[in-house]
């Protein structure tokens, strides 16, 4: 059937902080991603570039080709047809936590606070399978290839449309997909009805939505999204100019966590307070979250609860917290012994990515 971006998009919008309408760009209230541990497709984080494309799924295609045996054109049918497989993923925005970042000087992009992530089961054939179809040798991969995927949507305001890659590696990891389902449901056109790539464990800009060409080719994609933007650069440097070698490219999402119970400024009784929330590790476990009521002096350690591979993890912890103003704060450590900055400034850059410096949630105990 065919995609309609406007029916029902303001009743799912208004169960969001908008941060911009066009492009559209929204995430939950940090309470409504701990209802559950995989977020429904209406509570969860949307970014876009420019516009929502309007596809019509009955005559969509999918054009495969580059450094393949031959070209491939697939209609979503045919997608829906090969062999499906599910992956339970966590998409993160780079931008996630923005505000933190935002808060020690002024930043470039939307002001995301810590709700631009999402947990969903994802469904459609592997990537690696769609290559192979297309002719994609296995034997003679070699190093230095890279997927780069092109998308129907314009970017705001620019006159191309959206694009990424990623290295061939990732492109033929068993998680990689490309997705027509979100927790058992058709992709909402927010999330890229009819065809989206997902790349777990990397930053949700290199799961591009409504998929038009897929290519392999010998070097990253020269879309400006891949060449220029979603570089992490040093804080004394300007992003405009910035080019294909400059900073480091965006791909796998370090380690962060956030408190999403109780929400900042809340006024809570003496005693026992149960503080809730999430950690994240791109492509490593999550092994250990502490959580503090006096900003970082003294921690106890959170209850890690469920959890799963290219997924987020949530925790839980119980602190007694006297009358006053207190601070809370929540730091996670992975598998490699690896834990999060303390404070933002340690990690600050102008376009304001990659905020993962302890989580802090000031409230008010009576």
């Amino acid at each position: 059937m065919p995609n309609q971006p406007a029916r029902d998009l303001p009743e799912r919008m208004a169960r969001l902080i908008v941060h911009e309408r066009a492009p559209y760009n929204a995430e939950p209230p940090l309470d409504r991603l701990r209802v559950s541990w995989r977020t429904a497709a209406v509570d969860f984080y949307v970014r876009s570039h420019g516009d929502l494309p309007a596809i019509d799924a009955r005559t969509y295609r999918l054009e495969v080709g580059g450094a393949l045996g031959r070209k491939l054109s697939l209609s979503l049918a045919e997608i829906q047809a090969m062999p499906q497989t599910t992956v339970t993923a966590t998409l993160q925005c780079a931008g996630n936590r923005r505000a933190d970042l935002r808060a020690v000087a002024p930043v470039s992009g939307d002001p995301w606070d810590a709700g631009a992530i999402g947990t969903a089961d994802w469904t459609g054939p592997r990537l690696v399978e769609v290559l192979t179809a297309a002719g994609f040798d296995m034997a003679s991969a070699r190093e230095g290839l890279h997927v780069a995927f092109a998308c129907h949507d314009t970017v705001d305001g620019e006159d191309y449309r959206y694009g990424a890659s990623i290295p061939l590696a990732k492109a033929l990891a068993p998680e990689t997909l490309l997705a027509h389902t979100m927790n058992g449901a058709a992709l909402l056109p927010e999330h890229g009805f009819p065809l989206r790539a997902v790349v777990p464990g990397y930053a949700g800009v290199r799961s591009p939505k409504w998929l038009a060409s897929i290519t392999v080719q010998d070097r990253p994609s020269d879309n400006p999204i891949q060449a220029n933007d979603y570089k992490f650069l040093p804080p004394q440097v300007d992003p405009e100019g910035v080019g294909p070698d400059d900073g480091i490219t965006i791909e796998t999402m370090p380690l962060n966590s956030a408190i999403c119970e109780p929400a900042r400024g809340a006024a809570l009784a003496a005693g026992r307070t149960t503080v809730r929330g999430y950690a994240v590790c791109g492509d490593r476990a999550v092994a250990r979250v502490d959580v503090s009521g006096d900003g970082g002096r003294h921690w106890v350690q959170a209850r890690l609860e469920e959890a799963a591979p290219f997924a987020w993890t949530f925790w839980s912890a119980e602190i007694d917290l006297p009358p006053g103003e207190h601070e809370l704060a929540a730091r996670a450590w992975d598998a490699a012994g690896q834990t999060q900055p303390a404070a933002p400034d340690d990690t600050w850059n102008r376009k304001g990515y990659l905020g993962t410096a302890w989580h802090r949630v000031r409230v008010t105990v009576a």
